[in-house]
């Protein structure tokens, strides 16, 4: 029973700490790229992407949506140059479809011009590993360089934007906090030169997991004009990476509880051969074959059935305990949070109790098999 109990504990924990991680990262990603993001198809720019808003927002489930232009672009600053990710955004419609805001670090989610000296800058905000590779902190001046939209096939000079750093950001995802940074829409048109376009909206659902049932619909409500993909599929490689994790996980963790199914197969043994004369007896006054297997395999469900309860218990104990006190902490400069986060799922520990039932009740057949099959005879007559 202790081993069947360690057994699944192991594997639920192992599982809810997996699903903790998978959490955090998704909440994480989708709080910079939201549920489903809509590009233009055949065109470069999204040119009506302020009526293709309203439509989107009265279809179902879609709670909100939001513009953005998205290019790469050269930045440097006093000491230090880069190349970085640049989004223009609306800044109170991108507050109802991304989490930005809130991943604030240092500064403030602004992006009104302010006056230093004779020049008149807009606002940057930047990841905070973008800001540390670039010696730069709030209220410091950057200048931005751009050549999209220029024929390069003459002699030409990039554009340049100078913005001061309103505000640094962190996601705890590197992918963001190391090469992205936010202006104002407006002033990524002028600087890509898109004129009054976007190059992509995206949507905030009511259940991020509605996205694979939503973006049909969507794209049929916008006469399959656009292409419409939800953050599954556009995070693909990452998730399926997660999900095929999980099923290793799974497989490799279940071990375990198949060594409790060997204990079982030598428990149950040795209870045969303690037990002859009982089962001899009971053969003798009448008992069937039938119903001496029916013995052994009631007992390994027993023992599965305490053991799979008590091992629920188990991890659902140390799920609540880690999550409430925080006693496995990880450093946050190398992972994205600072403890190790715990989600546990009915389904998962439903899933091991499946296989610990089958486990344990394959393991008791065959000793139930031999004690069917004893001798009575022979056992009587010592």
């Amino acid at each position: 029973m202790l081993g069947v109990t360690l057994g699944v504990g192991t594997v639920c924990f192992v599982m809810s700490m997996h699903n903790g991680f998978e959490s955090e990262i998704r909440t994480r990603l989708l709080g910079t790229t939201s549920h489903i993001s809509i590009f233009p198809l055949a065109e470069p720019f999204i040119t009506n992407y302020r009526g293709l808003i309203h439509k989107l927002e009265s279809i179902d489930n879609v709670v909100a949506a939001s513009p953005f232009v998205y290019y790469k672009a050269a930045v440097s600053s006093a000491s230090e140059g880069d190349g970085i990710i640049v989004r223009g955004i609306d800044p109170e419609l991108e507050q109802k479809t991304s989490n930005i805001a809130g991943d604030i670090k240092h500064g403030a989610y602004e992006f009104d011009p302010v006056i230093q000296g004779e020049d008149t800058l807009p606002a940057i905000i930047l990841g905070s590993n973008l800001a540390e590779r670039l010696g730069v902190f709030l209220g410091d001046p950057l200048l931005m360089y751009s050549i999209r939209g220029e024929d390069l096939t003459k002699r030409t000079r990039p554009r340049v934007a100078k913005f001061y750093v309103s505000g640094i950001f962190e996601t705890g995802m590197y992918e963001f906090d190391a090469e992205m940074a936010y202006i104002a829409l407006s002033e990524a048109q002028q600087l890509f030169q898109t004129g009054d376009a976007v190059t992509a909206v995206h949507l905030k659902l009511s259940d991020i997991y509605l996205a694979e049932k939503v973006a049909p619909l969507i794209d049929s409500a916008l006469g399959l004009k656009y292409d419409v993909i939800p953050w599954n599929v556009l995070h693909k490689n990452l998730f399926s990476w997660i999900a095929i994790e999980k099923k290793v996980l799974f497989i490799g963790f279940s071990l375990i509880v198949i060594v409790a199914g060997f204990s079982i197969i030598s428990t149950l043994v040795m209870l045969t051969m303690e037990k002859r004369p009982e089962i001899a007896i009971l053969k003798a006054i009448g008992s069937t074959p039938a119903s001496i297997r029916k013995i052994f395999v009631y007992q390994g469900l027993a023992i599965a059935t305490f053991g799979l309860l008590a091992g629920w218990f188990l991890a659902y104990g140390l799920a609540y305990i880690q999550n409430k006190f925080e006693i496995v902490k990880l450093p946050p400069d190398i992972y994205f949070v600072s403890y190790l986060p715990i989600q546990t799922d009915i389904w998962d520990f439903l899933a091991v109790g499946a296989v610990t039932i089958v486990v344990c009740f394959l393991a008791a057949l065959y000793p139930a098999e031999q004690a069917a099959r004893l001798p009575v005879i022979e056992i009587l007559r010592k």
